[in-house]
Formats: structure tokens, C-alpha cells, sequence
């Protein structure tokens, strides 16, 4: 059968997609695929919440905490409804001043910045690193000013923030130190895992995350008062007597998130040793393009690699949105993480200040140039090598993709 405009299969096979090639995926690749416990795994379990009615508030919910607590080798992990629920709980244990400004990065999920503003507090926004991709040390340090009450430090797709750099000022200058580590499972700071660092670290599990609740979060904390807090907090503020010693929320995890999550937790490690692997595989094969950087991760750490995110850069020949529509026709999803950043949503515009577009370089540049490529606990060599090629065609065809999109 004759080829589409008489070219033979090989001419055809070097032709992006978006310009009239065959997609290269046998069939298409998602952006997220989760790794879950099998049906026959979990239904031991389900049957007998179902059979004893304990669908919420019970033993296994309990059990997660403390099985999440030996895993990062802290003393207290709880369970919640989300890690967006336990951001919240875990500033409003901080009792922080009404008013009082929270440092966060704006190049971060919309989460972020929902935990202060919920508890009353006002939001200053930081630039990052653009190779790291994290909150910027030297930015914190100059953005704080007598009504500074905390910092909230992201661990940006699994790789560990500037610990050590963030705590160090947040003890010099008397302020309160958390983690967004939604992204963190999986993770390493100088080998040890994420968790036990800041006042807490909330974690998410989510679908897109290593360990996965289908949705659900974790507050781990070395502190007793931290939480004791946490636990009544998920709970109305109730201790039990139905006595409400504060404004809490229902932000309890039901079993059925816990049990899902307990066996998801046995698989941890592996998936993130598998997405590391997969990781370098992706970077040796996509560093030989020029125009395409990594996210860069420090020597003694390791990033979950909850996403695989690449710089793309002029030199490259496309901006972030052709590459990201090119392999889309390519049946290849990917994602733009963040776009709008932070500062720029309607829910915290309030907090932008003139001339902030100034003060926030680098997260502009990541804003329109990040791109987030399909990762999986589970991702195979095959699918890793069908990604790189469809991006190595669409470069050798730059010119010719630029052109189609003007």
C-alpha cells in the first residue's frame, strides 16, 4: 500500500507526528500510571471492614502511622484525610500570630499556599534555584522582615529542599520551620529519609505519589505537641469526650485509604529505586540534545522522582508548549508544572506585591519552561526509549515544528 504523499516508510518514520508522522508508542503513554496493590491483596482486609462495619476511625488507620513512623525513623506519623488537611492542622499547631507572614516559594503547587492562608496568615513569596528547582536559601534570608513568623520549604518533585540551609535560619532568626514534602516519599536527605526534619513534614497519597492512599496524607513529627495536636485536630479538636478544644476539621483517613496505603508502603522502596533507574536512563539518552536540562539533585540525596521534569531551553528549537502539544500528537502526555505559579492564581494575588515579577526570576523562567515527562513506579526501558525518541524526531525537525505552530 503506498505511503501518504509517496514517502517510503523510512522517510515517514523520522517525520514527528505533529507534522503527519506515525506516532511512535504502540499505544498511548499516560503522564501518570500508579503502581496499586492488587485486588487479591487487599480484599482479605476489605472484607473484614465490611464485615464489622469500621469503615473510619479504626485500627488500620492507626496501624499506618505507626508503620510510616519505623519507615522515616521518626517518633510520631498521622494518618489524615490529605496532605492539603494535615498543611493546614500542622501551621495551626504552630500558633502562629494572626496576620503574620509564611515564606513560600511561588513556584510550588497551589497546596502550598492554601495551609497559611486557611489559618489567617499572610503569604511572602520566594524565588528558587533553577537548577534545583527548590526554595532559594539566600532568597529566604532577605525576605524576612519583623512580621515573618515561619517558613514552609517544598521538597519540589521528590528532591530534598535546602534542609540544613532553611533550619539554620530558621533557628538564627527565631522562626518556625515546615515542610511541604507531598512529593517526598521515597526521598533521602544524606541517606536518611524525609520526615524528621523542620517542626513537621506533610506528605500527600495521592495517585501521581510512590505510596498511594488513593488519597490521603501523612504529618510526621518529632514533637509530642506537634503531634498530639495533629490528633485531635483530624478529629473536630475533639480528644474524645466530645469536648472541642479547638477549631479542628474531619480530617480523619478512612480504613479503606489505610489499608490501600499499608500495602502500597510494602512496595515503597523499590518504586523509588525503579524511578531513579528510570531517571538515568531518561538522562542518558535526552542529555545528547542540546537545549535540554535536568533538575539538579544533590550528590548525598535521593528525589522520589515523583516527576520527571527537564528544562527546555531556547537552544533546544521549541518552546515548553510545542514540545508539550508535539508529543502530545506523538500520544504522549506530559504536564506543565506550574503554570500559573502561585503568585499569579487568583487565591493569592493579594500577597503579589509590585514589581514581584522582579523578585521571582527563576520561577518565571521554570513557569514557561519545565515540563514534566510520563513517569512510573513501574516504567519499563521500552516506554522510556519510545519518549526519548519521539523527542529526539521532533528536534532534528525543529524548524519545521516551530513553523507549524506559528
Amino acid at each position: 500500500m503506498p505511503i501518504k504523499n509517496n514517502m517510503t516508510t523510512s522517510m515517514l518514520s523520522s517525520i514527528p507526528a505533529v507534522l503527519g508522522g506515525a506516532p511512535i508508542p504502540d499505544s498511548p503513554l499516560p503522564f501518570v500510571r500508579p503502581l496499586l496493590p492488587s485486588l487479591e491483596d487487599l480484599h482479605p482486609s476489605y472484607s473484614e471492614i465490611f464485615q464489622n462495619g469500621m469503615v473510619t476511625t479504626g485500627s488500620n488507620a492507626e496501624k499506618l502511622g505507626e508503620e510510616v513512623a519505623r519507615h522515616l525513623g521518626t517518633d510520631f506519623a498521622i494518618a489524615v484525610s490529605s496532605c492539603t488537611a494535615g498543611l493546614i492542622l500542622a501551621i495551626q499547631s504552630l500558633n502562629l500570630p494572626k496576620g503574620s507572614e509564611v515564606i513560600v516559594p511561588s513556584f510550588t503547587f497551589m497546596a502550598s499556599g492554601l495551609g497559611p492562608v486557611w489559618n489567617g496568615l499572610r503569604i511572602r513569596f520566594v524565588d528558587v534555584d533553577c537548577e534545583t528547582m527548590n526554595v532559594d536559601p539566600r532568597r529566604v534570608e532577605e525576605a524576612i522582615g519583623s512580621n515573618t513568623s515561619a517558613i514552609i520549604g517544598v521538597h519540589q518533585f521528590g528532591n530534598p529542599a535546602p534542609i540544613d540551609s532553611l533550619q539554620a535560619i530558621a533557628d538564627r532568626r527565631g522562626l518556625a520551620l515546615l515542610f511541604d514534602a507531598a512529593h517526598g516519599f521515597g526521598s533521602l536527605h544524606r541517606g536518611r529519609p524525609l520526615g524528621g526534619f523542620g517542626r513537621a513534614e506533610v506528605f500527600s497519597m495521592s495517585p501521581t505519589k510512590l505510596l498511594i492512599a488513593a488519597e490521603g496524607g501523612i504529618v510526621a513529627t518529632n514533637d509530642p505537641e506537634t503531634a498530639y495536636h495533629l490528633r485531635i485536630g483530624r478529629n473536630y479538636g475533639n480528644p474524645g469526650d466530645y469536648e472541642c478544644l479547638f477549631s479542628g476539621m474531619n480530617a480523619r483517613m478512612s480504613e479503606l485509604h489505610a489499608i490501600m496505603a499499608l500495602h502500597s508502603l510494602e512496595g515503597l522502596e523499590s518504586a523509588a529505586l525503579h524511578r531513579n533507574r528510570a531517571r538515568d536512563k531518561y538522562v542518558e539518552r535526552l542529555s545528547e540534545i542540546p537545549g535540554i536540562r535536568f533538575q539538579k539533585i544533590a550528590e548525598e540525596d535521593r528525589s522520589s522522582l515523583k516527576d520527571f521534569s527537564i528544562v527546555v531551553d531556547e537552544e533546544f528549537g521549541l518552546t515548553q508548549r510545542q514540545l508539550e502539544e508535539s508529543l502530545k500528537a506523538e500520544t504522549i502526555q506530559t504536564r506543565v508544572y506550574y503554570c500559573p505559579v502561585l503568585h499569579k492564581m487568583q487565591a493569592f494575588r493579594c500577597f503579589a506585591e509590585n514589581g514581584m515579577d522582579e523578585w521571582l526570576p527563576n520561577t518565571l523562567y521554570l513557569e514557561s519552561h519545565a515540563l514534566s515527562l510520563p513517569m512510573y513506579s513501574n516504567m519499563q526501558d521500552r516506554e522510556i526509549d519510545q519518549v526519548c525518541e519521539a523527542i529526539e524526531r521532533i528536534h532534528a525537525n525543529a524548524s519545521a515544528v516551530a513553523a507549524r505552530f506559528s
